[in-house]
């Protein structure tokens, strides 16, 4: 059997930019280590990038470093086209295009803060888990 595949939400991806020591930059620094797959499309880099941005004064990094770690999450995930909408099927549409990466790459799960907003996801096989649950249940702690 292959790697759990999952998708790093975009609130998970600015917490780890924001906090070193938290569960979300852990999860990130281990995205190398072969203990799991991430997936990304291009909207979800624009995303990152584009909140990635916003909250730039908030941490020690400048543009360039921000652009240092894109292209490197670029380089490490499975990259995928989302070539089928169900939109709206959450309650916020931001969050579809998420749950349709998730599918597309046969995610077991999203990563994410806002577990309220995937409500109902399980009918494809997918959870939403907090950075800490998923460590934790993968035994990464």
């Amino acid at each position: 059997m292959g790697l759990i595949q999952i998708v790093v939400d975009t609130n998970i991806f600015v917490s780890a930019l924001k906090n070193n020591t938290g569960a979300s930059f852990y999860l990130l620094s281990l995205i190398d280590k072969k203990e799991f797959e991430t997936n990304i499309s291009v909207p979800l880099i624009m995303e990152y990038e584009a909140v990635g941005l916003r909250f730039l004064k908030q941490t020690n990094l400048n543009t360039s470093d921000l652009n240092d770690i894109l292209d490197y999450i670029c380089s490490i995930s499975n990259k995928h086209k989302i070539n089928y909408l169900w939109r709206p099927f959450l309650r916020d549409p931001k969050d579809d295009f998420v749950l349709e990466l998730a599918v597309k790459a046969r995610c077991q799960h999203i990563i994410t803060f806002n577990k309220k907003d995937f409500k109902n996801i399980s009918k494809f096989g997918v959870t939403a888990l907090t950075p800490w649950e998923f460590l934790k249940e993968r035994g990464l702690l």
